[in-house]
């Protein structure tokens, strides 16, 4: 039978196949060039899901939440994904991207899906698709993420979920995601500027595009956003008598009760727990559940503005949820000898602030050594059509001694891990967009940008928003940038061989021959405390984490 699998059809053997799907990236570049009838895109996915043997009435088994939002989505779901599998419910959760392996975007009670999982249901899933396809069709097989979307509802049901947390791929009204009926509740995170040809160029149009996930008579979930977005989602949702309520800040459901913590760092993060708490609470409600937190006072709601979603007590259950909530990859830190690094994967403007902020609150709050110097190093990647030179400019206030900007390629020999491939774009596509950020970052330094957008006129000096990192005298480096190939060859100049745990071979010829290699070299090896941001893509991350951490490709 086909679905007995020959000799060397494992898991990475399915992740090959899989990246000869139309990717991300194509399917982006295709979606934008059809945007004459959008919703044609959601009824190919219904054939995709009729083709490999459900139905859409099939997914309502599912129990479903969806998240959608420009920046915390995906904390968002893990937030609420751990706090309702503290009420011992066997949880699904469908993310993307992955940061180090592909079956990291389908979990199940949080774990990525093992290899053996993977391998079983994406064959069965591959096939089903192969044997019912048009050849006269241009779109036989789905795409990547169709693809992966696809085979999370059949991993879920096929293993019996309680629930499914479903974070938006792009946008909402259109992802292919949203082709299910009834979930139990809906949220939206925060809104910002993202995927602009795509979804617009206006925070108004975006807010339109994420207030698609909205069904009748389902309740739903949002943070506080500007007037004129806030003002479109509340209009989509009366549209469609969707009952949408605005979440009181996480201070509010602290007050008469023990502090909330929480598993993730940044500010930011308590925006993201506040409307996971309040989904969470509302699918128990919905569920039946009657440990769903002691409602407190009401809070009234102003006259043309949304309803005011409930302050209440978060259970034991829920606080127990925050605080062991993990999500890689997002305010993460990993201390390594003289080595702290900070790996956050922002992209759009408005998560670069967020990150930026908790950069720099971090460094206030560490140590100083009591002799030797402090090294920052910015590790950097941007790709899509984002503006790079806007997202470095939010970076340069946080004073790096060195701009390190490489692909998203863990090494240039990337054949043996199917995870990591991408056939998008050419090594020499990736190297010239690399220069172009280095351009960027010389750029910014000639103009000597002297105010500080982080700082807020008034502010005490030692205040969070006005975080200077004294002391930290000028180095003659200070505006120093390279280029490498690949992370492994940027993480081997950055650690000099400092990190315990990345111990790669001896650097290939030729790496150091660059004067501002050989002579921060010197500097990185004499250092006292080396400080590493890499930030800017998600993609980015994964690579150094794949590096830094082996065992998450095990």
């Amino acid at each position: 039978m086909r679905l007995n699998l020959l000799p060397g059809a494992h898991c990475q053997d399915a992740v090959r196949t899989l990246n000869t799907l139309q990717t991300n990236a194509n399917y982006l570049e295709m979606v934008k060039r059809k945007r004459g009838d959008p919703q044609t895109q959601l009824e190919a996915m219904k054939l995709y899901l009729a083709r490999s043997g459900l139905q859409v009435e099939d997914l309502d088994q599912l129990n479903i939440i969806h998240i959608t939002g420009t920046k915390g989505k995906g904390s968002t779901c893990a937030f609420t994904e751990r706090i309702l599998r503290s009420y011992g419910l066997k949880t699904g959760f469908f993310s993307s991207p992955h940061l180090v392996q592909v079956r990291e975007r389908i979990r199940i009670n949080g774990q990525p899906i093992s290899s053996e999982l993977f391998t079983k249901h994406f064959w069965r899933l591959y096939h089903r698709l192969e044997e019912t396809k048009d050849d006269s069709s241009c779109v036989s097989m789905p795409g990547y993420f169709r693809f992966l979307t696809l085979m999370a509802f059949h991993v879920f049901l096929q293993e019996k979920v309680d629930l499914a947390v479903l974070e938006v791929g792009i946008g909402g009204a259109y992802d292919c995601t949203n082709i299910i009926r009834k979930p139990v509740v809906c949220g939206i995170t925060s809104l910002g500027i993202d995927h602009t040809g795509l979804l617009g160029d206006t925070m108004e149009k975006i807010a339109w595009q994420k207030g698609g996930i909205f069904k009748s008579g389902v309740p739903a979930f949002t943070v506080l956003q500007p007037d004129e977005p806030l003002a479109v989602l509340r209009d989509r949702a009366q549209q469609i008598s969707c009952p949408l309520y605005l979440c009181p800040p996480l201070q509010a459901l602290e007050e008469g009760g023990p502090p909330l913590t929480l598993g993730l760092e940044g500010e930011h993060q308590w925006s993201n727990a506040a409307l996971a708490l309040q989904v969470a609470r509302c699918w128990l409600q919905q569920k039946g559940y009657q440990d769903a937190g002691e409602l407190k006072a009401s809070r009234p709601s102003l006259p043309g503005q949304l309803p005011l979603a409930p302050v209440f007590q978060p259970t034991p259950r829920m606080q127990q949820g925050l605080r062991h909530t993990e999500w890689p990859g997002r305010t993460q830190l990993l201390r390594r000898g003289p080595l702290t690094w900070y790996l956050d994967g922002a992209h759009p403007p408005s998560s670069m602030q967020a990150c930026v902020r908790w950069f720099r609150q971090a460094l206030h709050r560490c140590e100083r050594p009591d002799s030797g110097s402090e090294v920052r190093v910015l590790l950097f990647n941007s790709t899509g059509d984002r503006d790079s030179a806007a997202l470095l400019k939010l970076l340069q206030p946080c004073q790096f001694d060195y701009a390190i900007f490489c692909p998203n390629l863990a090494e240039m020999a990337s054949t043996d891990n199917a995870d990591q491939q991408n056939f998008t774009v050419t090594l020499d596509q990736v190297l010239l967009r690399c220069l172009a950020h280095q351009q960027h970052w010389s750029r910014l330094h000639e103009e000597q940008v002297s105010p500080d957008p982080w700082s807020t006129p008034g502010q005490e000096q030692d205040g969070p928003a006005s975080l200077l990192l004294a002391p930290h005298p000028p180095h003659t480096h200070s505006a120093s940038s390279l280029v490498f190939s690949c992370i492994s060859h940027a993480l081997q100049w950055i650690t000099q061989g400092r990190d315990p745990l990345f111990q790669p071979p001896s650097p290939p010829r030729g790496l150091l021959a660059h004067p501002v290699a050989d002579s921060g070299a010197m500097v990185l090896q004499e250092a006292a405390a080396i400080h590493v941001l890499v930030t800017g893509s998600l993609h980015l991350v994964g690579g150094v984490l794949k590096l830094l951490e082996p065992s998450l490709s095990q």
